[in-house]
């Protein structure tokens, strides 16, 4: 399994390279379903290997000039303190047993992969609906809807730091709709997002998460493998006609958590 998990990892960074995001929705299964890692742990390991990923990959959009600076700070700046507080009080602040039913017992990692799930979910319909670039570019001067850019960054925010999700699926659009930005511009300066509030969001794990840091820079480095692989097969292969298929396989892995979480414990 480990095996397969280490390949696994290769894939998440395939995704982020090849299609632009989606990756991120894969590493919490990964690190829970083949390496074994408790779920609550594994939404923060996911943090990590996610902002350090995105870091990376935003590095080329950043010589190319697509990366809006003054976007990614109005709308990073509300998502970093939602994911930094979610991380250092709402998480540690949830009971062991979050509900009891009879003899159904919902416990906190249970709840979070369920959450997780939703959201998988969520993001696996945004991309087989995806639409094309030139569907969303929006033309004219930047404006910038101040109130509903800092509500969603800061939803964004608590909800990357409950399930470990970069929430691109969510990101993208807004900037988009909010901010106006070019789709293109919206998927780079997205990353440089995600990137920043996660790493920052998995500093806001408390001292008594005792994180295996050997473990977490091997997965890390098979995952940045895998943005280089990715970024070199995007010149040859449409990300855009994957991206609905990938979304399909999404769709499938959420359901299967759900099922797994709840009918087969």
């Amino acid at each position: 399994m480990e095996i397969i998990g280490y390949l696994a990892s290769i894939l998440i960074g395939v995704t982020l390279g090849l299609i632009g995001g989606g990756g991120s929705i894969l590493t919490v299964p990964v690190l829970v379903y083949l390496f074994r890692v408790e779920p609550v742990l594994a939404t923060a390991y996911s943090l990590f290997i996610v902002g350090l990923t995105s870091a990376v990959g935003s590095v080329n959009y950043f010589r190319v000039g697509l990366v809006n600076v003054r976007t990614a700070i109005i709308f990073g700046i509300p998502a970093i303190i939602g994911v930094f507080m979610t991380r250092a009080y709402i998480v540690p602040a949830l009971p062991a047993e979050v509900t009891i039913l009879g003899n159904f017992v919902l416990t906190k990692g249970e709840m979070m992969l369920l959450l997780f799930s939703i959201v998988m979910i969520g993001a696996s319909l945004s991309m087989i609906r995806g639409k094309s670039d030139e569907d969303v570019i929006e033309e004219g001067e930047q404006k910038f809807n101040y109130p509903l850019i800092l509500l969603e960054g800061a939803v964004v925010g608590v909800l990357t730091g409950l399930v470990g999700a970069g929430g691109g699926f969510l990101i993208i659009p807004a900037l988009v709709v909010l901010s106006k930005l070019p789709m293109k511009q919206a998927v780079a300066t997205s990353l440089v997002i995600i990137a920043a509030k996660s790493l920052i969001g998995f500093m806001g794990e408390g001292g008594e998460t005792q994180i295996d840091w050997p473990f977490l820079g091997i997965i890390s480095g098979f995952a940045i493998l895998g943005i280089f692989i990715g970024t070199a097969l995007s010149r040859k292969i449409d990300g855009k006609k994957l991206k609905p298929a990938f979304g399909w396989f999404v769709l499938i892995m959420g359901i299967g958590i759900i099922l797994k979480e709840t009918f087969f414990q």
